[in-house]
């Protein structure tokens, strides 16, 4: 197959930008793989692109951000998508006009906006595949309005997580559309993994609000106080640096907290510490909880919407927190600190566990979704809700870890119920 990704800025940072390039170079290796950046703000992207997967910007903002149809506000592009404000007439002209001459057997979209491009543009022989790396209730009203309509256009639509593939069946209305949780994946680890023995809490992420790191930073307090040879590094960029530093200083952590700044690629990092941390608000899926579980680090998180409670396994490889308790994240970070062996029975449970996020598993997933779809786009009819076998060991590693862990407490069944909503 041809397969080409239509990306918002394959030349800037974040999770989306992360997941596209991993899972375009693992389908490279038998397929041929495009990514098709709308925009373009720099020389090279921030992250390295196996060369097998060609990337080609259709409008580079060094030279047209002044462009008289870059001006103008996008038409095609939904206005109630929060990224309205980047794109243009010239955006959206550029858009059509490479998806008319496409020569792909399947495009897969990665963001709302471009999957109603997608939706409402593609020629009628391509496979049509939007990505949600949000979640359906962080839309607002407006916008699911617009996907409702545009939506119905497409072939299959993915969520990262089961809970809001749930979500999108339950409230979106979309006949004919196969709605399916693809997760994301990480790269197999090419370090050996953490020991448990540093001492030694990472985390990783934009600085920006919902991230919650001034949580992070309170709880650690209660960690630092008690234990005050251990540390928390903090790996990342974005608009709360100032605040949280301010914060660090106010605490007197400032032999203990560390800003990091931002490092890519994370593993050399992750595999320093021995416990991860995530204090989010929200988090569609968490792939900074992943990576760290992949190199052997067990995860306090928040059992935030919707991520943290389909990867995690509550007091088996990490522990789940209610969102927002400083106090209570403390307790779970010194649960681990105290206990030299626990700690490092649940990093080799996290390793364990966390392989249903490599890239084989999730990569045939996405292929057979892929497949079928073009298939069904060849026959004119849907794509057909089949139970993929590669998705229900997907599915199944997350939830009978749960299942075993049931009767430890009321956290643990409302994570399973909430997954399974």
């Amino acid at each position: 197959m041809k397969i080409s990704f239509l990306l918002h800025n394959a030349y800037g940072i974040g999770g989306t930008i992360t997941t596209t390039f991993n899972l375009a170079q693992a389908l490279a290796e038998r397929h041929t793989v495009e990514i098709v950046s709308v925009l373009r703000h720099r020389e090279r992207p921030n992250f390295t692109l196996d060369p097998r997967v060609s990337l080609r910007p259709l409008v580079d903002l060094r030279q047209e951000k002044e462009h008289p149809q870059h001006l103008r506000p996008a038409k095609v592009f939904p206005a109630a998508e929060y990224r309205h404000h980047q794109y243009s007439e010239l955006t959206d002209e550029r858009i059509g006009a490479c998806l008319a001459d496409i020569d792909a057997d399947v495009v897969v979209g990665t963001r709302p906006g471009l999957n109603v491009h997608l939706a409402l543009q593609a020629p009628e022989h391509v496979a049509r595949v939007g990505q949600e790396h949000l979640t359906l209730d962080n839309h607002p009203s407006r916008l699911r309005t617009a996907l409702r309509r545009a939506y119905r256009r497409l072939d299959v639509l993915t969520t990262v997580t089961e809970a809001d593939a749930a979500a999108y069946r339950r409230k979106m209305r979309l006949p004919g559309v196969r709605v399916e949780a693809l997760p994301n994946s990480v790269p197999d680890p090419v370090l050996p993994p953490a020991d448990g023995s540093a001492k030694l809490v990472v985390a990783a992420g934009r600085l920006v609000p919902v991230k919650r790191y001034d949580l992070l930073i309170e709880a650690f307090a209660r960690v630092a106080a008690e234990h005050p040879d251990w540390s928390l590094r903090i790996y990342g960029k974005g608009e709360e640096h100032d605040r949280l530093r301010a914060l660090i200083e106010r605490l007197g952590l400032t032999a203990n907290v560390f800003l990091m700044g931002a490092a890519a690629p994370m593993e050399a990092e992750w595999v320093k510490g021995s416990i991860g941390a995530a204090a989010s608000n929200f988090e569609p899926f968490g792939m900074t909880i992943v990576e760290a579980m992949r190199c052997g680090l067990p995860v306090v998180s928040t059992d935030c919407p919707y991520g943290p409670g389909e990867i995690i396994q509550d007091g088996v490889d990490g522990r789940l927190v209610p969102v927002g308790d400083p106090a209570a994240f403390g307790d779970a970070l010194l649960e681990l600190v105290r206990d030299d062996e626990r700690r490092r029975r649940m990093g080799r449970a996290a390793l364990e566990n966390a392989r249903r996020f490599a890239p084989d598993p999730v990569v045939r997933h996405a292929e057979r979704l892929f497949e079928e779809a073009c298939a069904a786009r060849r026959s004119g009819r849907p794509v057909t809700q089949g139970r993929d076998p590669v998705r229900q060991v997907l599915i199944g590693q997350g939830y009978a870890a749960r299942d075993a862990v049931h009767a430890t407490g009321s956290s643990a069944l409302h994570t399973i119920r909430r997954g399974r909503r």
